[in-house]
């Protein structure tokens, strides 16, 4: 089992080099959209779990990880040009709700926040004197 300290640096120099590559080398228009988010990393370094967030409908997000599935050998093997390592981990493609997630709870606070001054605004002033 690896270093936690050396799987997490992997993860990141995985993640940006997908990053760039996705972004200059791979043709494929279903991928235009996607953000790597995080790269998780096995223990044994042989398997990557590639967090990919993605904008867009959930057909949307589901063709542009299709797309980064069929696009894995080339970018396993860009990647493992790029970085010196003995075994080149597996590349295995998944969903990242987590933006998505947090930008439907900025609304919702947003909402409540709204909700709460709108309230005091229509509050009437009272005013005690001692």
């Amino acid at each position: 089992m690896a270093n936690p300290h050396r799987q997490e640096r992997l993860g990141e120099l995985i993640a940006a080099e997908l990053s760039d590559l996705i972004r200059t080398r791979v043709k494929d228009p279903r991928v235009g959209f996607a953000s790597i988010t995080h790269v998780e990393v096995s223990g044994d370094l042989r398997h990557a779990k590639v967090m990919v967030s993605v904008m867009g409908t959930p057909e949307e997000q589901q063709a542009t990880i299709k797309g980064l599935v069929n696009a894995a050998g080339f970018l396993r093997h860009e990647i493992a040009e790029r970085i010196t390592l003995r075994y080149m981990p597996d590349l295995v493609f998944k969903l990242d709700h987590s933006i998505a997630e947090g930008a439907r709870m900025l609304s919702l606070i947003n909402q409540v926040v709204a909700e709460d001054q709108q309230r005091d605004a229509q509050a009437p002033t009272s005013t005690s004197e001692e």
